[in-house]
Order: C-alpha cells, then structure tokens, then sequence
C-alpha cells in the first residue's frame, strides 16, 4: 500500500518520471508554526546531485504546502505537499522496455499489475520517498517542539569498511569488548546533523568518512555500485511508547525501515551481536535516573517489551547495491530472448549518502504515531476518578526497601 501510520497517517503519490510526487499527512496537530522553509531542509539532504557521489540528476526538490496551512499555521486538516519532477528523462529507459533490469522490480510490478512504468522505476524508485521526507520534517518539528526528541542518522559502513563495535564477545576480554560499546553509545548520546553533514559521505567521523568515500569513488569510477550500513539514534523518546504484541516499537520500526527502497536488514540495540552475549552481561541494569528509572547498559536499544524504555533507541540498517549500474549485464528479454543490458540513466554509485533524511523521517513518522496513540491513551485514562483502593502493586509503589 502508499500509506503508512494509523493516528498521524501518511499516503505519498507519485513516480520517478511524472510531473510531480508528494504526500498527504492525516493527524497532524493543529496550531503548528509550519511553512515550507520548515521542510525543506530534509528534502535538499535527500535530492540527487548534490555531489560527484551520488547521482548527477538535477533536480531541486522545492516543496509547496498545497493545504493543511493558513498564515504559517497548520489547521489540522489534511496536509498536502508537493515536488516537481524537473529533470527526468524518460528517453534515457528506451532500451528497458525490453529487458527488466537484473535486482530491479521491473519484473515483478509486471507480474503484480500488468502493466509497468516504462521510465525510470515507478513507484520502485527512491522518488517516491520525497513524500515520505517531508512528512517526516513535519513530524519531526513537532517531535522537537513538544519533546526536545532528536533524530540522526549517518552513513556507518560502506562495502566492508565500517565503523561500528567489532569483534566477538570473550570472557577474557570482557573489559576491552566492554570498553568499546560504551564508547559506541557515548558517540550515539553527542552525534549530531552538523557532523554527519560535514562531508559528503554523511559519516560524523572524518577518518572513516575518508576511507568510505574511497570506497564509492572506486565504484563509480567501475560504473558499479556498492552497499553499505546506517545506524539512526533517537534521543530523549519519553517512556511507554508502542503498543504489546504485533505492534512493538521496534516491530514498527523495523516496518518503516525495510520499507525503503534498497533496504536489506534491520537490527535493534545489539543486535546478531546480542546472539553471542551471555545473559548475566546483556541484561540492562536499572538505576534511579532522576523522578524515572535508567538502565546502566543500552543493549536493549531504548526498547523493552516493544515499548520505549526512556533511554536512547538506536538501530542498524543495511543496505544493498544499487541495482541499476552503467557495466553490461546478462539477461533476458521479457520474452526470455538472450541479450545484454548497459544501463544508460543516472545512478548513485551508494545510495546511502543520500538516504539519511529518509531513514530520520521514517524514524520520525514511527515515534510521532506512536505518541499520539500513547496521549490519546493517557487522556482518556486521565478523566477515571483515582480510586485510593487500587493495589500499590499495580501502580509500583510498594517502596520496598526505602
């Protein structure tokens, strides 16, 4: 389907080569200092040709607010924006009207439809996630706003080089292994846009950005593609965010990231990692954190039993290749006639660089759902008389040794 959410509930529109794509946001508050100078910003991090790193493509991606806003306040009616397609050349796609391209959906929009987009990749292509930022923008101002949350996303890995905790747990080098996550989580507590973005690999450390971008540059100038990883940490969540069962916050994350395109994996916390750790060194201790309770780990991800914890969630998200490379490749016709396909559009080399403004506002769009669901909750909860004869138990107030 094109929407995603259910309390602040999103449905994009468009494909890579028609005359404009965008997004209609339902549940947004009214009352919300917002213009498009508010959304902006997101969309000029996620556009194409923004370096000799991502594709050459040029389009500006300005957005225009078609309702849902007065005098620079939403209303609280249905929000639609909107971004022109202004330099698609669907001429570049002739040769693929006979060959689906290899890792591509060509193939299987066909299968599911009938009938494809002949140009570019439709709905498939990372086009489509224009709606997707700018929603996310709009959520993540209010995030901001009502909550101080932040969100940040950079480039964490590319090919084989990657900059996250490595190496195994072993009892006997407990502290050296130890030592290392809590510097991992130390950087999560302080990275912020403005590092990421001081290099166009969007990796917030400048020697590994170094070596990244050696790694894309080899690729490109192959015409091939390589993949890479991505860790997003989300700062000061407030507690009992997501709901038991199918409906976790984690599950729900894990919805919104595999959802986008080139995705391949997604772990919380620690991960596989957390496959190898005894039980006595991965369980988060809790301590007295202020008027709330703290963990003095965060293998946990700032999630426990589906539900926000209060601590920082953080998460890993691999991604693939791009599918579409400039080298010729075997395959066959939608006949099954032998032949070799050279792709002819332009293409990112990685697309992480330019997918970071996607997975923070995929990450905003999640947190914002789940708050509102949780107020809604809590308000209605709020108008039950208090009843002075409800067991201490249930409210945790047994005070045991205080």
């Amino acid at each position: 389907m094109s929407s995603f959410g259910t309390a602040y509930r999103i449905a994009t529109f468009g494909e890579s080569h028609c005359k404009a794509v965008g997004v209609i946001v339902e549940g947004v508050p009214p009352g919300l200092p917002l213009t498009e100078a508010d959304v902006q910003p997101q969309l000029s991090r996620r556009r194409p040709g923004q370096s000799n790193l991502t594709t050459p493509r040029d389009e500006k991606d300005r957005v225009t607010i078609l309702s849902g806003t007065e005098m620079g306040y939403t209303l609280g009616t249905p929000l639609a924006m909107m971004v022109h397609n202004e330099d698609h050349r669907p001429k570049d796609y002739g040769e693929m009207d006979y060959y689906p391209r290899p890792s591509h959906a060509d193939y299987t929009y066909l299968e599911k439809y009938g009938v494809k987009a002949s140009s570019g990749g439709g709905r498939s292509s990372a086009r489509e996630t224009i709606g997707r930022v700018a929603a996310g923008a709009v959520a993540e101002k209010y995030l901001k706003l009502a909550h101080g949350i932040e969100i940040v996303a950079f480039v964490s890995g590319v090919g084989l080089v990657n900059m996250t905790p490595a190496g195994d747990y072993e009892p006997e080098q407990e502290e050296e292994w130890a030592d290392r996550w809590n510097k991992w989580w130390a950087t999560l507590k302080t990275v912020n846009r403005e590092q990421v973005d001081s290099n166009e690999v969007r990796c917030p450390d400048a020697e590994w950005a170094a070596k990244m971008r050696q790694r894309i540059e080899r690729s490109r100038d192959e015409h091939d593609s390589i993949g890479g990883t991505m860790v997003c940490v989300i700062r000061n969540v407030p507690t009992g965010l997501g709901e038991p069962c199918f409906d976790k916050l984690e599950a729900k994350l894990a919805h919104a990231m595999m959802s986008i395109p080139a995705t391949k994996g997604f772990e919380i916390g620690s991960g596989f990692a957390g496959a190898g750790i005894p039980g006595h060194v991965h369980n988060d201790k809790f301590y007295q954190k202020g008027d709330k309770l703290g963990t003095t780990t965060n293998f946990s991800g700032g999630i426990q039993g589906g539900i926000s914890n209060g601590e920082d969630i953080y998460f890993n998200l691999a991604f693939k290749p791009a599918a579409t490379i400039g080298q010729s490749q075997p395959t066959v016709t939608y006949q099954g006639v032998d032949g070799v396909l050279a792709a002819k559009g332009r293409h990112d080399p990685c697309v992480l660089p330019r997918a970071v403004s996607i997975v923070e506002s995929m990450a905003a769009l999640v947190i914002m759902d789940a708050l509102v669901l949780q107020n809604a909750r809590k308000s209605t909860a709020a108008l039950i008389p208090v009843d002075p004869n409800m067991p201490p138990a249930l409210r945790g107030e047994l005070g045991l040794g205080k």
